[in-house]
């Protein structure tokens, strides 16, 4: 009997315990399933957003003559004779003149001529300005490093930069004419040798210079 009687209370024991060993399976499924949900960041969109380029800024035009106004002298101007040999071409809007000066072997000189209205900084800082573009250092004063001219009852101050460095050095000449409440530029820039050269005639052109008649 005592052996029946133990072979019941096991069976009970194991009847009492399945219910929690089939709430544990089920636990374990549900676990089973929430571990991929856990598992599941959005790496593709975060892998996207960290190497996509960014879109490049709207070009404002900040700094740059193609996107800034520039105002220029207004009311009677000035005319001149171009030089014999020297062919327009066409330049910036800001320019009242662009000419191409022709030298030996094809290669080329360029005069510009521009206005506008004040001092632009008065003289030693476009002189300056000059002789930075062609390397020069700049100048505390212009004392001995303008020529000065009257033509036409205009005042001219004309700077002679030449760095004379590298193989190809270039030079300018640039000459600052006060008028009408503006200041005109007339730079004749190139390559050393060419400038020197078509100098003379530079000179000689400066002297048809004149007010233009209203």
């Amino acid at each position: 009997m005592k052996s029946g009687s133990m072979a019941v209370r096991r069976l009970s024991i194991a009847l009492l315990a399945l219910p929690v060993l089939i709430a544990g399976c089920r636990r374990a499924e549900v676990t089973a399933y929430s571990v991929p949900k856990e598992k599941d960041p959005e790496l593709p969109a975060a892998r996207a957003d960290a190497t996509a380029p960014e879109a490049p800024a709207a070009d404002t035009g900040a700094g740059t003559m193609a996107g800034t106004a520039v105002p220029t002298a207004e009311g009677p101007g000035l005319a001149w004779t171009v030089p014999a040999g020297w062919k327009a071409k066409a330049g910036l809007a800001v320019r009242k003149g662009t000419y191409a000066v022709p030298g030996e072997g094809g290669a080329e000189a360029e005069l510009t001529i521009t206005a506008f209205p004040g001092e632009m900084g008065g003289e030693l800082a476009n002189v300056n300005r000059w002789r930075g573009q062609v390397q020069l250092p700049p100048l505390a004063d212009l004392a001995g490093a303008v020529l000065r001219e009257e033509e036409n009852g205009l005042q001219m101050a004309i700077a002679d930069c030449a760095s004379g460095q590298g193989d190809k050095p270039r030079r300018i000449i640039g000459v600052i004419i006060p008028f009408n409440g503006g200041t005109w530029f007339f730079k004749l820039e190139g390559l050393d040798a060419l400038v020197e050269g078509e100098k003379p005639v530079f000179l000689e052109f400066l002297k048809t210079v004149h007010p233009a008649q209203p």
